[in-house]
């Protein structure tokens, strides 16, 4: 399934008078994997194999990341390149197997290639970045709660600032006073704060701190916050899924784990257009937060439908008994004599005698 594409056409003029041309193509997929089958390919992704590189580009090559498959313990490529390649990629040393699609033995004998990774692990840890993030909401009730956001710096002997972005809706309305920052269990004063409230339907709460993140460590920020009551016109048609608050938005300069990027990769352009390789000795990174659901004190709205139904049946019942009394005249009526007293009547009519 395509996740993810981009399509990029730059066109520049040159001092000799010439023209170049550079087109970029970039599209991220998302493979499905079960138990038994953990290998891609190819042929399974596009239905097709390479048999040729492009005959307008002079370097055509494929790059399989291998850093952490050293000994081919983890993951085996098929068919096996000798190339290899090192490069830093956002502070760390990358290592690639290359494929150099212009070159013929490249394509083997049969003029085909299709390239396959096959897993051989079963479950394997995730790599974490230098710096990451997450946030979450904790408390109970729906009065109160406060917002948690974590920021990891993985770096093991360099620490680092980072700007922290915050953009809170105005009708979670923040407790300043409460806002902490801890780092290893210690309080993390950070070096520079801005804080705009909010106004009630007009502009949301802007949270914005320098802080310092020692190393090795996670910080911690904190701050509570009390749901506001919105009319009832304001909630949105599902108001018992919650309401979406956005990211945090954190940006940093993050040191490098390595000094340099050795190979030189400035004279490697195509490849330096699509990793962004560093030879500094810090590079920026921005990184957003999961958005948070916060559930708000929600109205019974099933209460105007029960009212408009007792109010109906009152009115009905007090306006037909009034419209009773107004319309009907009430009579004694005397109940019909019997069967007996009917024919004794009749008898007694034959004889000349009053009836009873």
């Amino acid at each position: 399934m395509l996740y993810d594409f981009q399509e990029e056409l730059v066109i520049r003029p040159l001092h000799s008078g010439d023209v170049y041309a550079s087109f970029q193509f970039r599209t991220l997929w998302e493979t499905d994997f079960t138990r038994e089958n953990k290998e891609w390919s190819l042929f399974k992704m596009f239905s097709r194999t390479l048999t040729e590189s492009c005959p307008l580009a002079s370097s055509s090559k494929i790059y399989i990341d291998i850093t952490d498959n050293p000994q081919g313990d983890q993951i085996e490529l098929s068919p096996a390149t000798p190339l290899l390649s090192q490069a830093v990629v956002l502070g760390d040393r990358r290592t690639f197997s290359v494929y150099d699609l212009t070159q013929q033995i490249t394509f083997g004998t049969v003029r085909s290639l299709n390239l396959l990774i096959r897993w051989k692990f079963s479950e394997g840890d995730m790599l974490r970045p230098l710096l990451h993030a997450e946030r979450y909401v904790a408390g109970y009730g729906l009065q109160t709660g406060e917002i948690h956001t974590l920021m990891y710096n993985n770096h093991p002997y360099r620490s680092f600032p980072v700007l922290l972005l915050d953009s809170v809706p105005w009708y979670l309305r923040l407790y300043i006073h409460t806002l902490t920052v801890t780092s290893k269990g210690k309080d993390n004063k950070p070096s520079y704060i801005h804080y705009q409230p909010s106004k009630d339907r007009v502009r949301p709460h802007l949270l914005e701190m320098l802080v310092q993140l020692p190393p090795n460590s996670v910080t911690e920020v904190t701050v509570q916050f009390e749901r506001a009551l919105l009319k009832w016109t304001e909630y949105t048609p599902d108001p018992n899924h919650g309401f979406y608050v956005g990211s945090s938005v954190i940006s940093s300069l993050v040191p490098s784990m390595v000094a340099m990027d050795t190979n030189n990769t400035r004279e490697r352009p195509l490849f330096s257009s699509f990793f962004p390789c560093k030879e500094e000795s810090s590079y920026f990174v921005r990184v957003y937060t999961e958005p948070l659901l916060v559930n708000l004190p929600t109205p019974d709205f099933s209460m105007p439908y029960n009212v408009i139904c007792l109010t109906c049946t009152v009115v009905a019942v007090g306006y037909g008994s009034l419209y009773n009394l107004l319309t009907r005249s009430f009579q004694i009526e005397e109940p019909s004599p019997g069967l007996a007293k009917r024919i004794a009547n009749i008898i007694r009519k034959m004889r000349g005698v009053p009836p009873l």
